[in-house]
């Protein structure tokens, strides 16, 4: 799975003008799903989501946790995160899991950060043209990829 988060102090998207997900303070998550991604995948991400230190303490230092500030999180799917762009001039999006099997863990993902204790978890419309309204706080963003990691904390095939 590839995450790309934004702190945020504000965060919405719209589907046919429609707010259908919200947060105030913390995180959007972008989010993709490859084709080698499961249950393993998800948790690392929403746990090491859930724990990331990049909230300032009093003295501005990065001490603080998602959990250890109240935020929530947005969480919106995001297949172009396996765009390739190697060659030629359009992007291919093979590397990305098929809909039937990229929205159910997206959905199990979004689950396991309240699991977790993410106070506030709110979402896009899987397939949905939507868009997404993000006021960066920092600005602070993190790319997160489960491929990077060693087969037994998350990373490579199931």
């Amino acid at each position: 799975m590839r995450a790309v988060l934004q702190r945020v102090r504000s965060g919405t998207v719209r589907v046919d003008g429609e707010i259908v997900g919200a947060i105030e303070h913390g995180f959007v998550i972008l989010v993709g799903v490859g084709h080698s991604d499961g249950e393993t995948q998800a948790q690392w991400l929403a746990r090491k989501i859930a724990g990331l230190r990049v909230f300032e303490d009093a003295a501005g230092k990065f001490n603080l946790s998602l959990l250890d500030v109240g935020g929530g999180c947005l969480v919106v799917s995001q297949f172009t995160l396996y765009a390739d762009a190697r060659k030629g001039r359009r992007p291919s999006f093979t590397g990305a899991a098929p809909p039937e099997v990229a929205e159910p863990l997206i959905a199990r993902f979004a689950e396991m950060l309240r699991q977790a204790g993410v106070p506030r978890v709110a979402m896009g419309v899987f397939g949905a043209r939507m868009q997404v309204e993000i006021h960066n706080d920092g600005p602070v963003t993190i790319w997160l990829d489960t491929d990077a990691l060693p087969a037994g904390e998350g990373g490579g095939a199931l």
